[in-house]
């Protein structure tokens, strides 16, 4: 067994589809259209499908915007400089909610991102 995606329903996926590839750096895989079922998908990620997990985009037609809840919690990246990315984030228009350091209690650096819809993406600086 292994892990295949991740979906986060969006709010406009064009702009969600910008922010992963041109902001995260990730890269568009496949799109899916669904007229009749009202819904439209995009997967990204950092290497093909059948090489790792990916996240699957789903825009339901009409809907531009969800409540998260209290139980979503994030997705993990891991970086190998999360000052850096940090810095390319922001570069490229995008918001970094917690600037990159040490996470509390430890040694691992640590930084926090949010995608247009309000999802966290951890960023964990990895060699």
């Amino acid at each position: 067994m292994r892990l295949l995606h991740t979906m986060l329903r969006v709010g406009d996926l064009d702009r969600s589809v910008r922010f992963y590839t041109e902001v995260l750096g990730m890269r568009l895989l496949r799109t899916t259209e669904r007229p009749d079922q009202k819904y439209s998908l995009a997967f990204v990620g950092y290497d093909d499908e059948d090489k790792t997990a990916v996240l699957e985009l789903t825009y339901n037609h009409g809907v531009d915007k969800y409540d998260m809840g209290n139980a979503y919690g994030h997705v993990a990246i891991a970086v190998p400089d999360a000052y850096r990315a940090c810095e390319e984030v922001k570069r490229r228009g995008g918001t970094v909610t917690r600037e990159a350091g040490p996470v509390k209690g430890g040694a691992t650096v640590i930084a926090f991102v949010q995608d247009p819809d309000g999802y966290k993406i951890e960023l964990i600086q990895r060699d």
